[in-house]
Order: C-alpha cells, then structure tokens, then sequence
C-alpha cells in the first residue's frame, strides 16, 4: 500500500483550469482561469505548489505553498484521490471541506475535478467553487453537466474508508438505486454492510432537494458531470456528510465522502467507486 506522501504525489503536474463559483442554489457567479501547478523537488521529498488566478480583468495573483509533510486534516486514497477540510463543526465559525478525483483509473491522467464546499458563521452553504482541470497537453473533453436522467439507474460500487483516528481502513460493496417517482420528484436507496437508506428528493432544476429529513440537504448538478451532496445547514446532533461525485463515464462515477458524527467531529473519509448495471 503506498504512503500518504506517494498517493498525494499522483496530483503532481501544471493543470490548466478555472476556478468557478456558485451559489449555494447552483447559480454560477464567477469563473476565474486558474493554473495550479504541483512540483516535486528534493527527489520528491518537497512538493512546491503554485495557484496562480488568472481574473480577465485584474493583475494575476499567485498563492505559494510548500509541503514537506501532510497534516492530519487531509486523507489520500490510493489512485490520489484526496479530501481535506475542518476537522471539527462549531457553531459561529466558518467550516468546509475540498474533494479532488483524478481520471486516474478510467483515463489517461489528463484531467482532475476538485470541489469547495464552505459555510458561514450561521452555519449555512455560503458557497461552492467547482475547479476543472487538466494537464496542458490533454485532449480529453469536458464531460457533459449532470442531470437527472445520467443518475437514474442501478448502481453497485466499491468503497474504501479512511479513518480520522488512522485505524486501519475498511473496504465494503454498495448498491445505490435511483429512480423516478413522478415528474417532479426521485427516489434513493443505498445499501452497504447491513444497512439500507431511502429517501426522496424534490427535482428543482439543477437542484435534487432532499426536504424530508431532520438536516435537509441537496444535490446540486454541475458541470463537467460533477455533483455536489451537502446540507443547506449544519446543527448540532446530526450526523452529516460532505460529498463530491464525478461521471467519469456514462457508466462510471466516483464518489468522495466526508463524514461528521452528531457532535461535529470529523470522523471519516469514505471513496466510492460505482457501476451502473441498469
């Protein structure tokens, strides 16, 4: 099994990008160019990392970080797929999570898909900023924006999870089936170990709403066949997931989850990879 240090080295290269924003009702506000470029120094003992904002009609502006070890927010999986964010849920401060999936299974490593998820002092979505990426001589086109019908299906995947406390990780099967009730509405199942969660989501635009629970939370469909899983608000005494998904194939998607148990701890890391068999 490889180090943390060599999973994060499969994201080193100069990907060519943007970074765009969006409300938290999938309304898209800004698209800023970006080039994000990872360079491994020291026979990759160093990684030094350069973000430079590339705004039409501003100066660029770069942000400068060099790592020489990782901190215990983040986890990497081991095709480099990695998700990083607060390890702790407070009332009155500010919280979010960062998702990253490379083509690296399905491809030719030429693009990435990376995702911000942030809340507000009020404990609301504030936004999320979708950042598509891809290395400068990449030929590979920008899948479709995801809709509803892309999703519709069965689904059976492979998971692993990562641990906050660095227990050993679990490996497990899923069954996830999406179906449409009516016109206006969808229903869920998802099956993994012994359990099964069902619920019904509201289909309003580029937004699935999942209204009955004691956390509502949404799906927004995105471009690029990226979805974003998360509550409109957080509260205390409720677990909660962040997630990122990409449809990397009409057939493929991956999934990365960002588990919080109901005190608002950081409990876990979870990366699905699913098939659809119907």
């Amino acid at each position: 099994m490889l180090s943390q240090w060599d999973c994060f080295l499969k994201n080193l290269g100069e990907w060519h990008g943007s970074f765009t924003r969006f409300s938290p009702q999938g309304e898209e506000i800004v698209d800023t160019p970006s080039i994000v470029t990872l360079e491994g120094l020291n026979d990759n003992k160093n990684v030094h990392q350069v973000v430079r904002y590339l705004p039409p009609d501003e100066p660029s502006r770069d942000v400068v970080v060099d790592y020489d070890s990782l901190n215990r927010s983040i986890i990497f999986f081991q095709n480099g797929a990695f998700s990083q964010g607060s390890m702790q849920w407070g009332p009155y401060s500010t919280f979010g999570g960062e998702f990253g999936l490379i083509d690296n299974d399905f491809g030719d490593r030429s693009r990435r898909l990376r995702m911000l998820e942030l809340y507000n002092s009020s404990s609301k979505l504030e936004r999320v900023v979708l950042i598509r990426e891809k290395l400068p001589d990449s030929n590979t086109p920008e899948r479709p924006p995801l809709d509803v019908a892309s999703l519709v299906g069965e689904w059976q995947g492979e998971a692993v999870t990562m641990y906050a406390d660095l227990r050993n990780p679990d490996t497990f099967s899923s069954y996830l089936q999406i179906k449409r009730k009516d016109s206006n509405h969808i229903e869920q199942s998802l099956s993994f170990g012994n359990r099964t969660i069902s619920s019904t989501a509201r289909i309003d635009g580029s937004r699935l709403l999942f209204e009955n629970s004691n956390l509502p939370a949404q799906i927004l469909l995105l471009p690029d066949g990226a979805s974003c899983n998360c509550p409109l608000e957080v509260k205390l005494g409720h677990n909660f997931v962040l997630e990122m998904g990409w449809l990397l194939q009409p057939t493929v998607r991956q999934r990365i989850i960002r588990s919080y148990n109901e005190k608002g701890n950081w409990v876990s890391c979870t990366l699905v990879t699913e098939k659809k068999v119907s």
